[in-house]
């Protein structure tokens, strides 16, 4: 099953470091809860958007990390990960997002498909959301619009091969 793992630059660092990230893992999947949400039938044609959907949910959970990290470079990172559908369980709680699954494996960087990372255009606006991604969460209209500031900039792609260098050039 493919998951999206928000994660740092930290996090990243110990994926290219050590070559795996312990489990177990929050990230965010193609699950029947978010199928429902979108009230998509037709999992051929929609897997695309809905994983797409999952990987924002995921970004949005990396500011939540970044707020927790101060050592971070303030850019959004998520992992893109192929997993056993064993070790996957949809997390079924009205206080998490939809999508949302606990990995009970270790992702390895051979698991990893790609990494999707702000640019440095967006740091500004990732820092600012960082500060008030609680008090959005929360409900704050405030908050939210800054937190939509950061969620406009789109994240850019780096294949598994290419995380190592990338991370190098942050």
């Amino acid at each position: 099953m493919r998951v999206y793992l928000p994660a740092t630059t930290s996090v990243l660092r110990t994926l290219v470091d050590d070559g795996v990230l312990p489990g177990p893992h929050t990230a965010f999947a193609v699950t029947p809860q978010l199928r429902d949400f979108y009230e998509l039938s037709d999992a051929e044609a929609d897997t695309e958007e809905l994983e797409y959907a999952a990987l924002l949910a995921a970004a949005r959970a990396s500011l939540r990390l970044l707020d927790i990290d101060p050592m971070a470079i303030r850019r959004r990172v998520v992992l893109a990960a192929d997993v056993p559908d064993a070790a996957v369980t949809p997390l079924d709680d009205p206080d998490t997002d939809r999508g949302a699954v606990r990995v009970e494996a270790d992702i390895a960087v051979q698991d990893v498909a790609s990494a999707h990372i702000d640019g440095p255009d967006a740091e500004d606006d990732v820092r600012a959301a960082v500060n008030v991604v609680l008090e959005a969460d929360l409900g704050s209209e405030d908050a939210q619009f800054v937190v939509d500031q950061a969620e406009g900039h789109e994240l850019a792609w780096y294949a598994r091969q290419e995380i190592g260098p990338a991370l190098d050039l942050l």
